[in-house]
């Protein structure tokens, strides 16, 4: 008890004894009772409020004398204290300063804190994870075990899913100790749950993690994107995949990840009219690179209504390489190799990569012409690198003479031909 508070209960009981004697003196000592104390061959006798006193007074004695003989104990109790937490404060900067074996060996020493005992033991496993002793990480984190089990569990599933070990981490995190989880727990949780091809699971903790705050909001949408595309690509059911992809929110059905994957994984099931459709659909509304990319190499036939399409962005995005590239690949498609060598021509002009000089050496080693073709795969392999790439001859980059003026658009490329 603090020195104040003793102060305040004398003052109390001073007053109550006041009290007290005010009401014995108006009292008639003959009406009273008596009490009666007979202890080794002695009586001792007193009023009954004489007696009341005095058993008080001797309790207020016993208090104080008690605290006396406590004075030491706790004062060596609070030196201990001050000593824990500055050993902790000391070992916590020692690791944050990347001073590990110095900051492992205070953490250590305050680990016997009863209070901070176990942020010591959770920042000693932390500093030998980062000086690579494994023994003495697994060591401290069994003492964690007994003290936190929940931060025990956070702990080792975080050095879990850093070794490769998903299912291990969740194992360890799904101990009945450790429920609750905290946000930091089922984050980690998520994140082997994604590893382990679960991700289905894992998209359906979203809603704990954006209650309880486990990241910022810009973090939260990257870990919806990744999840919900994960969630599509491992789906094996046609109608699963559907319903997935029903009850995902609008916004994130127009990301071009979450897109990317329905339509890879549709593709794989058969549903490739669905698969083109929610493409086309999405570079309607909001044009990629990547996902018209994606749209050319879908192995799902149409290639017509495809060219048809790309034709038409080719109207907005004159300029795009990923369209260029596409439109090259699905004149291939149609057997139509002037066509494709035009466009990619124009698509190398507009900073195409390694991409289209791969398919322009693939065209040019089928008609025939190995020697540009093999300079069309070294470039390949140059921009893939990102080095600078050989030019090809002057014949090469004129536009193909096959074509009249009215079978080219207002860009100088071939139009679609039935």
């Amino acid at each position: 008890m603090k020195p104040y508070r003793w102060l305040v209960a004398l003052l109390v009981a001073a007053v109550l004894g006041v009290l007290a004697a005010q009401w014995m003196a108006q009292q008639d000592p003959a009406q009273m009772g008596r009490v009666i104390v007979r202890t080794g061959g002695y009586d001792y006798s007193a009023s009954l409020p004489v007696a009341i006193a005095l058993l008080l007074a001797a309790m207020v004695l016993l208090a104080i004398l008690w605290h006396l003989l406590r004075l030491p104990f706790r004062a060596w109790g609070r030196y201990r204290k001050r000593q824990g937490r500055g050993r902790l404060i000391e070992g916590m900067r020692a690791v944050y300063g990347g001073r590990w074996s110095q900051g492992e060996r205070l953490l250590g020493t305050a680990a016997d804190d009863a209070e901070a005992g176990t942020l010591a033991l959770a920042g000693a496993v932390r500093a030998a994870d980062a000086r690579g002793d494994e023994a003495a990480a697994e060591q401290w984190l069994a003492q964690l075990g007994s003290r936190d089990p929940v931060l025990h569990a956070v702990l080792k599933a975080e050095r879990l899913l850093a070794h490769g070990r998903p299912v291990d981490a969740i194992n360890a995190l799904d101990v009945a100790e450790a429920q609750p989880l905290p946000p930091r727990g089922l984050l980690l949780r998520a994140r082997a749950l994604a590893a382990v091809h679960r991700a289905g699971e894992a998209y359906g903790l979203l809603g704990a993690l954006r209650q309880q705050g486990a990241l910022p909001p810009d973090g939260l949408a990257a870990l919806e994107i990744e999840l919900a595309a994960a969630s599509l690509q491992e789906t094996d059911d046609a109608n699963l995949l559907a319903e997935r992809w029903e009850a995902m929110p609008k916004p994130l059905r127009t990301e071009p990840a979450v897109i990317g994957a329905y339509a890879r994984r549709a593709s794989a099931l058969g549903w490739h009219d669905a698969a083109m459709r929610h493409l086309e659909q999405a570079l309607d509304v909001h044009w990629d690179e990547e996902l018209v990319d994606l749209y050319a190499r879908l192995p799902v036939g149409h290639v017509d209504s495809r060219r048809a399409s790309a034709q038409r962005w080719l109207q907005q995005h004159p300029h795009s390489p990923a369209l260029l590239v596409a439109l090259a690949r699905l004149a291939r498609g149609q057997e139509q190799w002037p066509q494709a060598r035009d466009f990619l021509h124009r698509a190398l002009e507009e900073g195409a990569g390694a991409d289209a000089w791969e398919l322009l050496g693939d065209g040019l080693a089928e008609s025939g012409d190995h020697a540009l073709a093999a300079q069309a795969y070294a470039n390949a392999l140059l921009a893939a690198r990102g080095e600078p790439v050989q030019p090809l001859p002057e014949r090469m980059l004129e536009p193909t003479p096959d074509f009249t003026p009215e079978e080219r658009d207002a860009n100088g490329l071939p139009r679609l031909v039935e």
